[in-house]
């Protein structure tokens, strides 16, 4: 069975949110990976890019409360991931497909490039967006899953 042939069968959820995620305690934020993802853990892969913050805090928790399928999603490579990005890869890699999309420079298109390949391979997003953020590459990615014609679950944070 091919990844394609799974995600007919599991729901394909993409995963964005904000890197700053200071604001919050830990324990908020797995409030709200219980309320908001949990319920489509099921049967469920998640797309997750391989960021810091939401990415990696939804990562984790997912890996350790979840049986669901997790795929990080990277613009270059998973090496040029900031180090608590990698870390988190690495804590539940036996838990992750890895997606390398191979940008040559981490730029913002690099980064567009990956949510859009995330929300493609997707039937919804979940979003987590710093309100204090309103141009974010989180806005962006949940605005191209609107102009998909996808439903999109926006929880700010």
């Amino acid at each position: 069975m091919t990844t394609y042939d799974t995600e007919l069968i599991m729901r394909a959820v993409a995963i964005t949110g904000t890197r700053s995620t200071g604001h919050r305690g830990l324990d908020e934020y797995a409030t709200l990976f219980a309320d908001y993802l949990a319920p489509f853990a099921d049967r469920a892969r998640f797309y997750i890019g391989g960021a810091r913050g939401i990415d990696s805090l939804s990562l984790l928790w997912l890996a350790r409360r979840t049986t669901a399928a997790l795929t990080v999603v990277t613009p270059g490579t998973l090496d040029q991931q900031p180090p608590d990005a990698r870390q988190a890869v690495t804590r539940v890699s036996d838990r992750v497909d890895l997606i390398e999309l191979g940008a040559a420079e981490l730029r913002a298109p690099a980064y567009h490039a990956r949510n859009r390949f995330m929300v493609d391979h997707s039937s919804m997003t979940i979003g987590f967006p710093h309100a204090a953020e309103p141009e974010s590459g989180t806005w962006q990615t949940l605005n191209y899953t609107a102009d998909q014609g996808k439903p999109r679950l926006i929880v700010p944070v």
